[in-house]
């Protein structure tokens, strides 16, 4: 068996007292089998869990045991803390657990692993951009996460005013510093940023959570739904090759090298929702950027220089 799925039944069979194998299997996302084999195996290497037939058995640890987390190799040890040392910087309670978790190892690999927890901070803030403060709606929205409770939301769409939602939480997401709620509503899967709702309320009623569902996999699919709605108009520009970190770190994804175009330039493709989010990005370029095509880009960025001559011409000169 796997040392993390070791590790995992170990802390599932502490926390819980006893479990069953149809629990550790929906808990590990395995099949039964498998969960089955993974406590077989730990009773014949000796560790100290036993069977308990008939209904409301499953699995414990002899009178409530502890055991360390042997389990886990000095390189996975490592690992382990340089993930979760700097999530436990701005939290007293992941502080603590990682604590307890560092009491757990082996005594050998306990100074590497205290190294790798210290060896890391993580500063989310962007030079010039202010610190943005974790919503406190999130404690919320993980608690119900967590107890599988519905939730009642007033949300406020972009465009819409606020509106109330009964949605099933099925996890949260940390993306770039903004949180979004991953919910089931009774028109499918949504999407919800966290800072757009104005109120939450977890209700008494049971949410329901689609079998199977890995949040990471679901997750990854909104997110490549929202990058090809992004990138719905592509444009094809040249631009002096020094420039292209600037254009990559705007465009991100969206920006393409396609080879030289002489005199130093580059030939790029980027992309953005429409014409007008393309001409706004580039318009403070002037002509150090050339739109070859499409000519709607062309055209916006006409229209919003004539725009500024027009704002701007004949004023008297402070």
């Amino acid at each position: 068996m796997r040392a993390d799925r070791l590790v995992a039944v170990l802390l599932l069979m502490q926390a819980r007292g006893r479990v069953t194998a149809a629990e550790l299997a929906g808990e590990l996302e395995v099949s039964v089998a498998t969960a089955r084999r993974d406590l077989e195996a730990l009773s014949a290497a000796g560790v100290p869990v036993y069977p308990q037939p008939g209904r409301g058995g499953g699995w414990s640890l002899v009178g409530g045991a502890r055991t360390d987390l042997s389990g886990l190799s000095a390189a996975e040890a490592q690992a382990l803390f340089l993930l979760l040392g700097p999530s436990a910087a701005g939290s007293a309670e992941a502080g603590a657990a990682l604590r307890k978790l560092l009491a757990a190892l082996p005594r050998t690999f306990r100074a590497d692993a205290e190294a790798a927890r210290d060896a890391t901070l993580v500063d989310p803030v962007r030079w010039g951009e202010r610190d943005r403060p974790r919503p406190a709606t999130v404690d919320l929205l993980q608690s119900a996460v967590v107890g599988r409770r519905r939730v009642r939301l007033t949300y406020a769409g972009r465009e819409a005013g606020p509106a109330e939602r009964l949605v099933d939480p099925w996890g949260l997401i940390d993306k770039d510093d903004v949180w979004y709620l991953l919910a089931g509503t009774d028109r499918g899967r949504r999407t919800f940023r966290v800072d757009r709702i104005v109120r939450a309320e977890a209700t008494d009623e049971t949410a329901e959570r689609p079998a199977g569902l890995v949040l990471a996999a679901a997750w990854q699919e909104v997110v490549e739904e929202i990058e090809r709605r992004r990138s719905r108009t592509w444009a094809t520009v040249l631009v002096e090759e020094r420039f292209l970190p600037v254009l990559r770190d705007r465009f991100g994804r969206h920006c393409h090298t396609e080879g030289e175009a002489g005199r130093g330039r580059v030939r790029v493709r980027l992309a953005a929702p429409t014409p007008l989010d393309i001409a706004r990005h580039l318009a403070g370029w002037g002509a150090m950027i050339e739109v070859v095509e499409p000519s709607t880009v062309r055209d916006e960025l006409a229209r919003i220089g004539a725009e500024l001559v027009a704002h701007y011409s004949g004023r008297e000169q402070a």
